[in-house]
């Protein structure tokens, strides 16, 4: 006996209405990824690096509370098209939020927090332990 291949296998059907939904069709939304974070210890700091593509810098908040840092994010865009006559025959509507935490330590605070946003990555650096008091 012989089966016709399914469409609900294949990925084009898992996809079919990412467009509708502002995804690029595999599970990427317009907006870029789920913020891909790099971290690396150097000299007593972490240095931290998260992938935004599609956001400005306006669009980012960075909130520490309770040891924990959130990094959001959210973008709104709209086009419309007109005809020759001015009247218009297509909207199209974008949202795109994103939002993650990181524990970082209760000793960091907001000023420890040193942040730049530059081709589409925000990188942090902040100390990896409680500075102690020198004698």
């Amino acid at each position: 006996m012989m089966f016709a291949p399914s469409i609900f296998n294949d990925r084009a059907m898992e996809t079919m209405f990412d467009s509708l939904f502002g995804k690029t069709g595999y599970g990427i939304d317009k907006f870029g990824a789920n913020m891909k974070t790099e971290i690396r210890e150097l000299d007593g700091d972490y240095h931290m690096s998260i992938e935004m593509p599609g956001y400005k810098k306006e669009d980012i908040k960075a909130e520490l509370k309770d040891g924990y840092l959130t990094i959001s994010a959210e973008q709104k865009e709209e086009s419309e098209e007109k005809n020759d006559e001015g009247k218009v025959i297509y909207t199209e509507r974008h949202y795109g939020s994103r939002k993650r935490s990181f524990y970082v330590g209760k000793h960091v605070t907001q000023d420890d927090i040193k942040a730049t946003f530059e081709d589409g990555v925000l990188n942090l650096v902040f100390p990896s332990e409680e500075k102690k008091p020198v004698d």
